[in-house]
């Protein structure tokens, strides 16, 4: 279930204002083509080059260019000139026919026709490589560039680039075994949509390649229908929902010199999951990531590729679950890994070797590591992100390896995204908080700021009655303390009684109050209609450490709930709230989260539109709900008691359901099913189905329901028609 998602709090603060001599969005500038360019953009910086420069992308006369940029002078060179390069590419070529590009920007494919073709920049070489008809899927180049890997159809291969040799490496692809290729559940919830379903990973040397091998067979198979033309068109994913079986798993290494694949011990016979495995820096082992079903059980096994043979080499059991380690940082000296874990309450670095032992735990915090910004080896110093003392911001850190040297380099409060140099030289940042548009800036390694690179507030943002944000905490009964913000109208009076809609996630681990400053007009347009947004993350959200998240362990929609509704009786207290007008929105989690809102907490919410929206756990994926629900057979109270179904009795207010035919994440099987339900208990609701979207609405019918939404909000809290017209 993806964050992607989210229908988030839009966090803005505006300036003193005399309202008089402001405008309001109009619904187009809002949610139209006429949305005005009331920002500035910030610099197109494609990442570091080395410690003295970095890459920026430049658009001039339609023509882009990369430009090589002095980092302390701002001095710009040309390091790639797209128009040049095409004038080397033969005619028809262009660069828009793009696909891939290596690291260095050395190595290019392009797609033209049935076709894909190589060039190289430095030797000006230009051949076709790719003549089959078939599709060729994910293409990767090895590290040094001399080769390539792709998939077709559930088989994988590989290309000399010098010889444009092409080798078929494995041979039994099918309509359900897929080398190199993932299943559909792995794809969603373990590899993650970005992988593209891409399953195998080259060596370091360039000289083997390691790849997953599905078995669908087992999987249950799910309609989903096409409606089409005049027979429509039925496309069926193997899904195994919660409780169902999962695909056969194999781990094999493919020798590019032999062609021959070495099959990993994996403990085929063991219902478990495996995935993420990396090479150790010399290519001579493999790791990998074994997850027992139950998924509160994870160990590393580091493989022979030439026998197959592993030993253990880390091992993490918890309570309620652990999960994946995506971003596993190998030292290139040997000396081991770096992980980023939760065992201890709170995501915190420790650094093992190769033998299972551990070196150092470098950081111990009573809150959130958010991520390895980069590790510079040569000076034993690790950057990293995290939260520091307020879950909401978003900082970056140094520290040194074996653990002392801690040092704040953002001492802005908000929440910065950066990137540091090869050598930790000097990092960008591009950070902004409630009161600050985002600003990039260039600091060096020791956080002393250097040099503006770009600023997106602009004089339009100022022409704009652009309501008030405040961040704050809600207490719960119980001794919680839950992140929270809103946006008050730019009239704002303390005397009148205002609506408030809650635009929320809530799935686990899912933080959305951000100390940061999003430029939406559509959240203001609300608000200045006369409309409070709020949005509230619950005890489980991740702000109080895996002890919080932990709690919704085989109890999905109970905790949620509950804080949901302490923070509707917190409004209540409020004089200037209208608790008959009291709304809740969101998607995929949001849109669950929302119909549970409107069932189990009916007496405290009035109004609700769902999105995508699962209504019954029984019918998700197995890897997402079992790694916090178990199985319905272990856990049959707590899908019980986290299903819409069960409180559907209890339904009264004012619900709106939208989802997308062809949803082949949460499939509209959920929505009817809660329809149907609704149906039989005589429950009047509104429903809207989206012909040929999938998880979320996009594309043509974008338009559709974000007027339909905001119509409703309209019709229900404003007892007026919604106005389109400028």
């Amino acid at each position: 279930m993806k964050k992607t998602l989210i229908l988030g709090i839009i966090i803005l603060l505006s300036t003193p204002v005399v309202f008089s001599q402001k405008k309001n969005f109009t619904y187009e500038e809002a949610y139209g083509r006429r949305r005005p360019m009331i920002s500035n953009p910030l610099p197109r910086i494609m990442g570091w080059l080395d410690d003295s420069h970095y890459l920026e992308m430049k658009t001039e006369d339609r023509n882009q260019k990369i430009m090589k940029v002095d980092a302390i002078t701002g001095d710009e060179d040309i390091f790639l000139d797209y128009s040049a390069l095409e004038k080397q590419l033969p005619e028809g070529v262009t660069m828009r026919q793009r696909i891939l590009s290596s690291d260095d920007m050395n190595h290019y494919l392009f797609k033209k026709d049935a076709g894909l073709y190589y060039f190289n920049r430095q030797t000006s070489d230009f051949k076709q490589i790719i003549f089959n008809q078939d599709e060729a899927n994910n293409p990767t180049f090895s590290p040094d560039g001399k080769k390539l890997a792709f998939t077709r159809q559930k088989d994988l291969y590989w290309i000399d680039l010098s010889t444009g040799k092409e080798t078929r490496l494995t041979f039994d692809g099918s309509d359900v075994i897929y080398n190199g290729w993932a299943s559909w559940v792995y794809y969603e919830e373990i590899l993650g949509r970005g992988s593209r379903y891409k399953a195998y990973w080259w060596s370091p040397d360039g000289e083997k390649i390691a790849y997953l091998r599905f078995d669908d067979t087992p999987v249950p198979e799910f309609p989903i229908f096409h409606a089409d033309g005049v027979h429509g068109e039925l496309e069926v994913t193997h899904y195994p929902k919660a409780g169902d079986p999962n695909p056969l798993v194999k781990l094999g290494v493919s020798h590019l010199d032999n062609g021959e694949t070495v099959w990993i011990e994996t403990m085929e016979e063991e219902d478990r999951y495996v995935a993420w495995p990396f090479w150790t820096s010399d290519s001579e082992e493999l790791v990998y990531q074994y997850l027992n079903r139950d998924q509160d059980h994870l160990v590393f096994y580091a493989a022979n590729p030439t026998t197959g043979t592993i030993r253990e080499i880390y091992s993490e059991k918890q309570n309620g679950w652990v999960e994946f380690f995506e971003d596993v940082y190998v030292f290139k000296n040997g000396s081991g890994f770096l992980l980023r874990s939760d065992k201890s309450g709170w995501r915190n670095l420790y650094h093992y070797d190769f033998n299972g032992q551990l070196i150092q735990q470098i950081t111990d915090f009573p809150w959130r590591v958010t991520g390895v910004a980069r590790v510079v080896e040569e000076e034993e110093m690790i950057f990293f992100t995290g939260t520091g003392g307020s879950s909401t911001e978003n900082h970056l850190f140094s520290i040194k390896t074996n653990g002392k040297g801690l040092k704040l380099l953002t001492t802005i409060e908000g929440s910065h995204r950066v990137e540091v140099s090869p050598g930790g030289v000097y990092f960008y940042d591009s950070y902004s908080n409630i009161d600050q548009p985002e600003k990039m800036t260039l600091y060096n390694g020791k956080g002393k700021e250097l040099r503006q690179l770009g600023d997106s507030k602009t004089p339009e943002m100022d022409e704009y009655n652009w309501g008030k944000v405040e961040l704050f905490n809600i207490p719960t009964e119980d001794g919680w303390e839950l992140p929270a913000g809103w946006i008050l109208p730019p009239d704002f009076d303390p005397s009148k009684k205002y609506p408030v809609i809650f635009s929320i996630y809530g799935g686990p681990n899912s933080p959305s109050v951000r100390n940061a400053y999003m430029g939406y007009a559509s959240r203001h347009f609300l608000a200045q209609n006369g409309i409070i947004v709020i949005s509230v993350d619950h005890r489980s959200t991740g702000h109080h450490g895996k002890k919080g998240v932990e709690l919704m362990h085989r109890n999905l929609g109970k905790w949620e709930m509950h804080d949901y509704i302490e923070a509707v009786k917190w409004l209540r207290n409020k004089p200037f709230i209208d608790p008959d007008k009291m709304g809740i929105t969101g998607g995929s989690y949001g849109g669950y989260m929302t119909c549970m809102a409107l069932t189990f907490g009916a007496d405290y919410f009035t109004h609700g539109i769902a999105g995508s929206s699962v209504t019954t756990w029984t019918l998700y994926d197995n890897v997402y709900t079992e790694r916090y629900m178990d199985t319905p057979e272990q856990n049959p109270e707590g899908y019980e008691n986290g299903s819409v179904m069960t409180w559907a009795d209890q339904y009264k207010g004012h619900l709106l359901i939208t989802h997308g035919t062809i949803d082949d994440n949460v499939h509209m099987q959920n929505s009817i099913q809660l329809i149907s339900k609704l149906q039989d208990l005589n429950k009047n609701f509104e429903f809207m189905a989206y012909p040929g979207q999938r998880h979320g609405i996009g594309g043509s019918k974008r338009a559709h329901v974000s007027k339909l939404q905001t119509q409703f909000w309209f019709e229900h809290f404003l007892g007026k028609e919604l106005d389109t017209e400028d």
